[in-house]
């Protein structure tokens, strides 16, 4: 049981120095330096360079607390740490108790005989990461990420702490989760594991529990579920051993669904030890009652590997989670819930969270339960080779036990995957002749045997892969399309047209992506003005894929004129990553059945400056997370185009019939309509199907009218527009643009603003944007037609601060590509 938390004031400092300065636990130790103004803000033009000979020195931490007399009545007094970022030195009233190395464990020691009643005193110190990996390296070289400090396959710390393709060398640490003291007496609860069991319309649940007992005594279990309408069913168990189980019946359960599939209703599950009448310990647990696998079986194209929840395989659309801070102190449950709000508001249905980072706080996985978003949860090894020897197989297996049982009960919790890119590693760059069998052999028993077996026994009931990519393990051409998940990187690394998304047929893309930078609102935070191109040092530093800033050029060659200005460039890279994202998910959508998940790299952003992301590190919408909103609908149009043809789709991603109309019309420059025409569509649940297929060979027949026309389309369902997009028969460099004339108004209702567009001609991709201010768009980057106004509206309460009427006005900014080229 809980009995004194050590979180809140602690003092600190360098441990060469000799003032100490005021800190906070849970934090870090650049939290802690930058809120003493003892550091530069790392992110500020190139400070990450020196910030990084900081983390080359060691740190200690203090504090004072009171221990009153009856909390060392307990048969033990443990203290318990929750996250030790990583190489950690503990003592209690200067004996030592502990020492760490793994940031992703939970670290239990007793401490009993060493306190106090009254005023004690824990002292950590927390060693060098960086000259730890560094000298590992040159004891013995393990391949990791070529962007990263080399030596980070030994550490078992956050991988991409150390730097990254998006990312900067920047390994804060520091004590940054809970650290506590529990009492015990006679026995305590060691895990509890939640069975289901879903026949005949009602679930059965069987509660496994596992204590720790060091007395004897009559002890008995009470579970007790609170249904999401607040009845309680209990389950009792009388004279109970280590291993007892429990059950009870939920006799008309409401189902957890994923998000735009349904409602996330939670029960609450409460289990309590006791002896006679007195509370020893409890464990409570949030659950949702649902049949969650990836369902494979043999089909005409391969092997289908795909979600299933509830009986019906659906289609997962989402994207890569990273840590969001290199900083790890300023992460929160406030601000992750504003990037979870963004993935639901975006259609987000599943996310991913890739194996560079961390295991996410209980609050990640609490708010994905409550926001519907299922989970594909890596294991923590990314893109490097592991020497698995005694000592590193024994942490990680406490590693793995930590982690699987407290994230296991998670309703959103959909499969485990071993590692990311590593069988991929083996099986394609060469790693066999440059580091040997050994090496090779060490993945193989690692990922393989020793991981895949563990994880089943902690958690049969989760759908387990073996790596990311992958297809039959055994380094086995994991990167096929007929079977298991698939990287894409041709489209970005290997400089192939977007188009090119066209041409594969994955089972699941599990990674894509295409580079953009952020607003210029966020380039200024990391800036001077004289560093505002994107070739200067500072903006280079910020972009850590090495040729990234040029590859960001040749794609705006390839598609759009040259952007007139800075900040004009900062918008069209956005364009490039949003469109390739659009291209690569619709046309996977279209093809349902056969492909069954889209999820782009990457969801956010460690820090400001040039990556894959769609939010970047503030969490503002880059151009590709308000194209996600509308490709990631639930009833998606799209058209697949081809010369003067057009293939006009709907697909459906819901429980239901949808009934509707497939209107189209084929438009000059000016939005004068030339033809057009309609088809009553009705839409079976999850599903997808070719509606109209148009030919404009005949009509558009020179080169000026291919140059000059596009085709609108939109889905109608009960008069509403659901769906809809655009169609160019010319690459929008070459499309002969009008002055749109963009006029817009905004007026003011209780709770929202309300903007209203029109143009005089043809505007592709109308960008909104208040100055020094941020907003939640309801639509944004989008095309407008002449005499059709759109509606934008904005809620007040997702303003960055509170704008009167005519200073929301005074704000505003609005901008078509048009406005972006000379």
């Amino acid at each position: 049981m809980h009995l004194l938390t050590l979180n809140g004031e602690w003092k600190m400092k360098r441990t060469d120095e000799a003032e100490w300065i005021d800190a906070v636990v849970p934090g870090s130790v650049f939290q802690d330096l930058l809120q003493a103004e003892k550091m530069e803000d790392p992110f500020f033009r190139d400070n990450e360079y020196d910030i990084l000979e900081l983390t080359k020195f060691d740190y200690e931490y203090k504090r004072r607390f009171f221990v009153e007399g009856d909390a060392l009545n307990h048969d033990q007094v443990l203290l318990r740490c929750e996250g030790l970022d990583t190489l950690c030195e503990l003592s209690v009233n200067g004996t030592f108790v502990l020492e760490t190395n793994n940031m992703h464990r939970t670290y239990e020691t007793d401490i009993k005989g060493l306190l106090a009643t009254g005023w004690n005193e824990i002292h950590v110190v927390i060693r060098s990461a960086t000259n730890y990996v560094l000298d590992k390296d040159k004891e013995y070289h393990l391949s990791s990420c070529a962007d990263a400090v080399p030596g980070i396959s030994h550490l078992r710390k956050a991988h991409s702490m150390f730097g990254w393709d998006w990312g900067p060398k920047l390994p804060d640490m520091g004590i940054w989760r809970d650290i506590s003291i529990c009492g015990h007496d006679i026995a305590r609860i060691e895990d509890v594991y939640v069975t289901q069991r879903h026949e005949n319309g009602q679930v059965e649940l069987e509660i496994a529990v596992q204590l720790q007992q060091w007395s004897e005594a009559g002890l008995r279990l009470i579970a007790t579920l609170e249904t999401p309408d607040g009845t309680k069913l209990e389950a009792v168990a009388e004279n109970v051993d280590q291993a007892s189980k429990l059950s009870i019946v939920v006799a008309n359960p409401e189902l957890w669904w994923p998000n735009n599939l349904g409602s996330q209703p939670l029960y609450s599950l409460r289990v309590q030890l006791l002896d006679e009448e007195r509370e020893l310990d409890g464990q409570a647990l949030s659950i949702g009652l649902r049949k969650l696998t990836i369902r494979q079986e043999q089909d005409e194209w391969g092997e289908s590997f795909e979600f299933e929840i509830n009986g019906k395989s659906i289609f997962a659309m989402g994207a890569n989670f990273i840590p969001e801070d290199n900083v790890f102190g300023r992460r929160s449950a406030e601000r992750m819930e504003q990037l979870i709000r963004s993935c639901v508001e975006a259609n987000y249905n599943c996310i991913r969270v890739w194996g560079g980072g961390y295991y996410c706080d209980d609050y990640f996985y609490d708010l994905c339960d409550r926001y519907g978003l299922i989970v594909w949860q890596d294991h923590l090894y990314a893109c490097g080779a592991y020497d698995f020897n005694d000592d590193f197989k024994e942490s990680i297996r406490l590693e793995t036990i930590d982690n699987m049982k407290r994230i296991r009960h998670h309703a959103c919790l959909g499969i485990w995957s071993g590692n990311n890119e590593l069988e991929y590693a083996w099986a394609y760059w060469g790693w066999v002749e440059r580091y040997g069998e050994k090496l090779r052999d060490d993945y193989l028993r690692q990922f393989e045997e020793f991981l895949p077996e563990l994880s089943r026994s902690l958690d049969p009931n989760t759908f387990y892969w073996v790596s990311s990519p992958s297809s039959t393990g055994g380094i086995d051409d994991p990167n096929k399309e007929e079977i298991g998940d698939m990287h894409y990187w041709d489209v970005w690394h290997g400089r192939k047209p977007i188009t090119e998304f066209r041409t594969l047929f994955p089972r699941f893309m599990s990674e894509f992506g295409l580079q953009s930078f952020p607003l210029l609102k966020t380039v200024e935070t990391f800036t001077l003005p004289e560093d505002r191109n994107i070739f200067s040092y500072v903006m280079e530093a910020h972009q850590k894929n090495g040729t990234g800033n040029e590859k960001i050029m040749f794609y705006i060659s390839e598609y759009f004129k040259y952007p007139k200005n800075f900040e004009s460039l900062l918008y069209v890279s956005q364009l490039i990553q949003s469109e390739g994202m659009r291209v690569g998910v619709e046309h996977w959508r279209r093809n349902r059945g056969r492909c069954m998940g889209a999820v782009y790299w990457q969801l956010n952003d460690i820090w400001p400056g040039a990556s894959w992301s769609s939010l970047d590190y503030f969490g503002r919408w880059k151009a590709t997370h308000h194209a996600a909103k509308r490709f990631f609908a639930p009833v998606l149009a799209s058209a697949c185009e081809e010369g003067t043809t057009v293939a006009l789709h709907v697909t459906n991603e819901t429980l239901d019939q949808v009934n509707g109309v497939l209107r189209w019309r084929l438009m000059d420059h000016k939005s004068d309509v030339i033809q057009s025409g309609e088809a009553e569509t009705s839409m079976d649940a999850l599903s997808t199907r070719e509606i109209l297929a148009l030919n404009f060979a005949e009509t558009l027949n020179t080169k000026q009218k291919l140059r000059r026309s596009y085709l609108n389309f939109e889905f109608v369902v009960e008069g509403k527009a659901t769906s809809s997009g655009t169609v160019l028969f010319v690459k929008s460099k070459h499309f002969d643009f009008l002055d749109p004339a963009i006029r817009f108004s905004v007026t003011e209702e209780e709770d929202r603003f309300v903007i209203r567009l029109e143009s005089q001609a043809f505007a592709q991709f109308v960008s909104l944007d208040l100055i020094d201010a941020d907003a939640r768009w309801s639509d944004n980057v989008f095309d407008l037609s002449a005499g059709r106004p759109v509606s934008v509206t904005v809620g007040k309460e997702s303003l960055s601060e509170p704008l009167t009427l005519d200073a929301f006005k005074e704000r505003l900014t609005v901008t078509s590509l048009f406005d972006t080229f000379e």
